[in-house]
């Protein structure tokens, strides 16, 4: 769907190159809804930018929802716009790649209502290391909290910013009874039972439940979503 899409690179604090995309709706900046940063799955297990949801996410919300979407490779990861510099750390180096694409989205971009989402291994990024004071809150798509500690929630908890967890009914790693249990450090956490969801989402009815959530949660007058396009 229509967007203004740019190829962008940022370096991070430990002298990496990151490539990504910004995909923004049409017309002035300043009609921008919200600013959605995403956080893709593990490289090792084919995550990238381009993930699935993530590339229709950047292919609709721009003209569906007002949202502009960033998106990058963090280091050593490959995708059809290239291969970002440096080697996969498991999350922790990825410290750095998540604070240079959020100091990229706002001091370039100028975001004013930046929401950080991250899918699978993305949430354990986004929850170890997307506390900037100027992220609104936290999307979290298929959480399996594999390295996230304890410590990691309860400093979110005590933080008070907004975060949302899709749970998948049939999820490979962390399933809706479970999270609960797993979450309960995190006080103001809403989490979403998604019935017959799977880790992956995919299927078209799982896309458009995931973008619904999306824009419901930053971006709520745009909603309902279109079904036609």
């Amino acid at each position: 769907m229509p967007a203004n899409r740019t190829p962008i690179s940022f370096l991070t604090a430990d002298g990496l190159r990151l490539i990504g995309e910004v995909a923004s709706p049409l017309g002035p900046i300043g009609e921008r809804s919200a600013t959605l940063l995403c956080l893709h799955p593990n490289p090792t297990g084919g995550g990238m930018m381009d993930s699935h949801i993530y590339k229709k996410v950047s292919n609709r919300l721009p003209a569906m929802a007002g949202i502009e979407v960033i998106r990058f490779n963090t280091r050593g990861t490959t995708s059809e716009a290239g291969t970002s510099e440096g080697s996969f750390d498991n999350g922790g180096l990825e410290k750095y790649d998540v604070e240079a694409a959020i100091n990229f989205a706002c001091d370039e971009y100028k975001a004013e209502s930046l929401w950080v989402i991250g899918w699978s291994f993305g949430t354990d990024l986004a929850l170890r290391h997307a506390r900037d004071p100027r992220v609104k809150g936290l999307i979290l798509l298929s959480p399996p909290l594999m390295t996230t500690q304890e410590s990691d929630l309860e400093w979110w908890s005590n933080d008070g910013r907004p975060i949302t967890a899709l749970i998948p009914e049939f999820d490979d790693y962390l399933k809706p009874e479970e999270a609960k249990i797993r979450f309960r450090a995190l006080k103001q956490i809403h989490l979403i039972n998604v019935d017959e969801g799977k880790h992956l989402w995919v299927g078209e009815p799982s896309v458009y439940r995931v973008l619904t959530e999306i824009t419901q949660i930053i971006a709520p007058a745009r909603v309902p979503l279109p079904v036609e396009w």
